[in-house]
């Protein structure tokens, strides 16, 4: 058994485990499936809702009444935040890497705009100064009587690592009720905590799987080192709970893929616009520039390659990002 900490309930959980029979004929290769982690919620869908659980909960529990957070411009993080606060009526303040344009908004931005958060935008020369942002920002609001609480990048530490431990467990359910037993857990890795997550969940409950993120930005040791911070900073912080003491985390794989970044994070290559218009029109399923299509890109690459021909089945976590998409739709070509 393992003994999670304190929740707040927030996302549309379960999501469906869903096969895609149609591109993986069309790829030749093991059967997918996805994990529709779009689907747990309308506004607030994505990966992000699930960390956003305990993270929360323990901004409530620790007496918080503003959210400081970051992210990029069309950051999903910080648009789920964003409503969350609003739904809980917690002020927040988003720090976004890059200048707003001077253009009307859109995407995730709107979004943000739209439920009243606080914005400070930063050219990144000044953004790669994030902690002094942080800390700016928790004085300024100290200094007139609030309680600020800070968010990490994508809510990505050891205590957003719980909602794809969840996850994870869904995942045990999951097989069983389709019988089957997957060679592959991928995930889009951007900020590491979704990945650290799923490592830790697969471990718990016994998934016998391993996970692979497929890098949106940074290279794989970059992964690799900070999913296993997340890991350890979980163990230390979480050490008192049932089930938490008795993993060895030293045994931990950690499997990164970083050949499909492209140009870099938030750039997406005509390729990867022509896969999220084939998931489209041959699944009906919705993919983003930024993560969902990019990482979904680099598995099919990858089966196209036949690097897992002796695969039968394997799981795409597929984390939401729609709104992005909006943001970039002048890329894709009809």
């Amino acid at each position: 058994m393992v003994e999670f900490p304190n929740r707040i309930i927030l996302a549309q959980t379960p999501t469906p485990l869903q096969p895609l029979d149609h591109i993986s004929e069309q790829l030749g290769g093991p059967r997918i499936w996805v994990k529709r982690d779009d689907m747990t919620g309308c506004a607030i869908s994505g990966n992000k809702v699930r960390k956003l659980e305990f993270v929360l909960a323990k901004a409530l529990d620790e007496g918080a009444d503003t959210l400081i957070t970051c992210g990029g411009i069309q950051s999903n993080h910080c648009r789920a935040t964003a409503i969350l606060g609003a739904q809980l009526g917690l002020k927040v303040h988003l720090i976004l890497r890059g200048e707003i344009p001077d253009t009307d908004s859109s995407g995730n931005l709107f979004l943000d705009q739209l439920s009243g958060a606080e914005i400070s935008d930063y050219p990144i020369a000044e953004y790669q100064h994030l902690p002094k942002l942080f800390e700016q920002w928790q004085q300024h609001y100290k200094s007139i009587g609030h309680r600020p609480f800070s968010i990490p990048t994508g809510a990505s530490n050891g205590t957003g690592a719980w909602g794809y431990i969840g996850c994870a467990r869904e995942l045990a359910q999951d097989f069983k009720q389709h019988k089957i037993s997957p060679s592959l857990i991928v995930s889009a890795t951007g900020s590491g905590g979704t990945q650290a997550g799923l490592t830790l969940g697969a471990e718990l409950f016994d998934l016998n799987t391993p996970v692979l993120g497929i890098a949106v930005c940074d290279d794989a040791e970059y992964f690799k080192t900070k999913v296993r911070e997340d890991i350890c900073e979980w163990k230390v912080a979480y050490k008192h709970l049932s089930g938490v003491d008795k993993l060895d985390i030293n045994k931990l794989k950690i499997h990164v893929n970083d050949q499909h970044i492209g140009a870099g994070y938030g750039k997406a290559s005509p390729e990867v616009f022509n896969t999220i218009k084939s998931l489209a029109r041959t699944e009906g399923l919705l993919l983003d520039p930024v993560y969902s299509g990019k990482a979904f890109h680099g598995l099919a690459e990858e089966i196209k390659s036949g690097r897992y021909e002796d695969a039968d089945d394997i799981v795409f976590i597929h984390t939401g990002g729609l709104f992005g998409l909006f943001a970039q739709r002048d890329q894709v070509r009809f």
